[in-house]
């Protein structure tokens, strides 16, 4: 009542700004473009502005992070690599938005479809980055990726991703959601295991 909520919000700001100064007097100037100092401007021990000076600084994100989808594929040893993706279709069919679509091709010799996709398109503007074409996945094909700098002037081309620009290698994977890897790693070993002995 008459004005002391504004002078106590002023004092809170006038708080805040001192201290950011006396913060920078104690980095040495260092507060910003400096990881170590950047955990402590997040952290509970913060003191004066958070603010952090993007696109320089980045928060790091989380593993369980998701953003857009992504397509797997295996390395092999001679440098061949390997679609994880069968082009089965049930990421297309689960996709709440619909914006998934998939360009399947057929032997010309035996005339059976061929277990992996010719092209594999992502409208990344009508995308909700829900996951339910990762979870639904059968093969493990599919992902979501930590990368949320797509922003650009043309929104028709460059914002449908096509395979070659979804496609990554699984070690990407295993980089950006460690503890995720290790864990499907290990079920897939214990299946493979079963069916070993299954075949004795």
């Amino acid at each position: 009542m008459y004005g002391i909520g504004i002078v106590k919000g002023l004092g809170v700001t006038l708080k805040h700004f001192v201290e950011t100064y006396l913060d920078d007097v104690r980095w040495l100037g260092r507060r910003y473009y400096n990881p170590e100092a950047m955990r402590v401007r997040q952290g509970p021990k913060a003191r004066g502005v958070f603010t952090v000076q993007y696109p320089e600084e980045k928060l790091p994100v989380p593993e369980e992070f998701r953003f857009l989808p992504f397509l797997l594929y295996e390395q092999g040893e001679d440098g061949s690599t390997q679609d994880r993706c069968t082009s089965c279709g049930i990421c297309a069919k689960v996709c709440p938005p619909q914006c998934i679509w998939i360009v399947r091709s057929d032997d010309p010799e035996t005339g059976r479809p061929v277990p992996e996709p010719a092209e594999f398109y992502i409208d990344i503007d009508i995308c909700m980055n829900c996951g339910f074409c990762a979870e639904y996945c059968p093969f493990d094909a599919i992902k979501m990726d930590h990368e949320f700098e797509l922003s650009s002037y043309d929104r028709f081309e460059k914002h449908i991703f096509n395979k070659r620009k979804l496609s990554k290698p699984v070690d990407y994977y295993a980089s950006i959601r460690p503890n995720n890897y290790a864990s499907e790693e290990v079920a897939r070993a214990e299946k493979e295991a079963k069916k070993s002995r299954r075949g004795r």
